[in-house]
């Protein structure tokens, strides 16, 4: 019997009886980890402060290190963000559901701890039916920070999880391996041009024409 509780979840398939128990621990304070495009995500509720504390001590991560955050459609931008410049819509039409991370001035009822105090956000929304199904679930946005120690390699299956976390983490969605490789590109958007702060699934190249002065 494995220390933390692993539910298989079929991107393929019909996976809503897992997004649902899955929601339910997440609502209830809890981390769930759970497949994205890249690497398995470590889930909790953004909007829950003591959530998002037990995620940095779980993950031994710095306080001073953003987390990222996974939307449950578009609609909901603009609940997190303060101001939408009119080159994030172009970004979105192009490249969201997918891997770009865009970088917001954050609205101000976002908890200091996802911005580690920088007033931005980032945000994504996910191409990957099952990340983007528990935020739809709870109704609010998932942390998208990487399932693994601070510092370790990020995790490709439900085994890595378990092996890094032991009984630290709530649930599994055990969705079988993922791509792995690289995570999402972050392209901050609050500065004209936009800048890269880290290069990932979508390549610079693909990114140039919003890049230029």
């Amino acid at each position: 019997m494995p220390l933390i509780p692993i539910i298989r979840a079929d991107p393929t398939g019909d996976f809503q009886d897992a997004v649902n128990k899955a929601s339910t621990i997440l609502l209830a304070g809890g981390l769930v980890a759970y497949p994205t495009e890249s690497f398995y995500g470590l889930a909790a509720d953004s909007t829950n402060e003591n959530a998002i504390r037990r995620l940095f001590l779980v993950k031994q991560r710095s306080p001073g290190r953003p987390l990222l955050i996974l939307i449950p459609s578009v609609e909901a931008l603009d609940s997190y963000v303060a101001y939408i410049p009119p080159i994030a819509r172009q970004l979105i039409d192009e490249f969201w559901p997918g891997s770009l991370t865009l970088v917001f001035e954050a609205d101000p009822k976002v908890s200091s701890l996802l911005t580690a105090g920088t007033d931005k956000i980032g945000i994504r929304l996910s191409s990957h039916p099952i990340a983007t199904a528990l935020a739809q679930a709870i109704g609010a946005p998932i942390t998208g920070t990487s399932a693994n120690i601070s510092g370790k390699p990020a995790c490709k299956n439900a085994g890595e999880v378990l092996g890094a976390f032991k009984e630290w983490v709530d649930l599994i969605l055990d969705a079988g391996a993922t791509p792995g490789k690289v995570g999402s590109t972050v392209l901050d958007i609050t500065v004209d041009p936009p800048q890269v702060l880290r290069e990932g699934m979508v390549q610079k190249r693909d990114l140039e024409k919003y890049l230029s002065v």
